[in-house]
């Protein structure tokens, strides 16, 4: 990891622009997946892997946005 790669990961990004709008398009879209998941999928270990991963993806996809500058 390069210095500034570690400034841009490890500083607070202020949500600017049109960052709140994105925010919101990704965890609304991710929140009907996690509902269809929970509706079709039985409970089971694989069941709460993919809503951890959905969890996960939505982290990381806001973090793209916020960490472009």
């Amino acid at each position: 990891m390069q210095n500034r790669e570690i400034e841009v990961n490890f500083t607070y990004h202020k949500p600017d622009g049109d960052k709140p709008e994105k925010y919101e398009k990704i965890r609304s879209g991710s929140k009907e997946l996690a509902y269809l998941i929970q509706d079709l999928c039985p409970d089971c270990r694989e069941k709460s892997l993919a809503l951890t991963r959905l969890e996960e993806m939505v982290f990381w996809a806001n973090a793209s946005i916020a960490r472009k500058i």
